[in-house]
């Protein structure tokens, strides 16, 4: 049986008025996640926090065996993103509202991860930080057809441009990665207020030092604060014992 440990912390950064990521970590359903609202003034933070209450509402409710987190972290990005498009056909106002997120389900030596949105998650096993994800962004796109350099990437004017999300449209694609657990791994969901303001360098460092996870999310968000803390950040760890 793995075990395994979890904790999260978001803080509003430095210049937004008020955060719209939320973090939801539950060790005793085995996931944990990471949402980001977008649309400016139009419910970023409502946008999150429907994503996170589909997934505690989902994986309660959800009796199944283990081997089946692939199911449970699929139905959550399907509801959620239903419920985030209701809301905003109730409230007019809120025309545009969604949310990246990154959703970690965790079994019996196993793992099932659910991304959308330029959020990221990364895994350090060994010494080793591997970004398991790759950002739906406009600037990744340029990026990966070789029409920008990773250094014009860092500071593109169109850096924040987003190619999927949770509540933008009807049946979103989502990516969902599996694999396997190891003794010592760990998990890091964040949103792009971490990663845009330190680079993967830096992060790897506070990941490996010989700190508790309650300590690491603490020094990593410290950093993007230190760093202009231009965006709210969220830092979710699980540790694999």
């Amino acid at each position: 049986m793995t075990h395994y440990f979890l904790f999260g912390k978001t803080d509003q950064g430095l210049h937004r008025k008020k955060n719209e990521d939320t973090i939801l970590v539950n060790e005793d359903k085995g996931f944990c996640l990471v949402a980001d609202g977008i649309g400016g003034t139009a419910a970023g933070d409502v946008a999150s926090q429907l994503f996170a209450r589909t997934a505690s509402d989902v994986f309660s409710m959800e009796q199944n065996p283990d081997g089946r987190e692939s199911e449970r972290v699929k139905k959550t990005f399907l509801i959620a993103n239903d419920n985030i498009l209701k809301y905003a056909k109730n409230n007019p106002a809120c025309e545009g509202m969604g949310c990246t997120a990154e959703l970690l389900a965790l079994s019996d030596k196993r793992y099932v991860l659910g991304h959308m949105g330029d959020s990221r998650a990364y895994r350090l096993r060994r010494g080793n930080l591997k970004q398991l994800t790759t950002d739906h962004s406009l600037v990744q796109e340029q990026l990966e057809q070789g029409m920008i350099t990773k250094e014009e990437a860092a500071t593109h004017s169109f850096k924040n441009v987003i190619l999927r999300a949770v509540g933008i449209k009807k049946n979103p694609t989502l990516d969902l990665l599996r694999g396997t657990l190891f003794p010592g791994d760990l998990f890091l969901l964040c949103s792009d207020g971490l990663t845009d303001m330190i680079e993967d360098s830096l992060i790897k460092k506070h990941l490996v030092s010989k700190t508790d996870i309650r300590k690491k999310a603490e020094d990593l968000i410290h950093e993007a604060n230190a760093h202009g803390g231009k965006d709210n950040v969220s830092v979710v760890l699980a540790q694999i014992l």
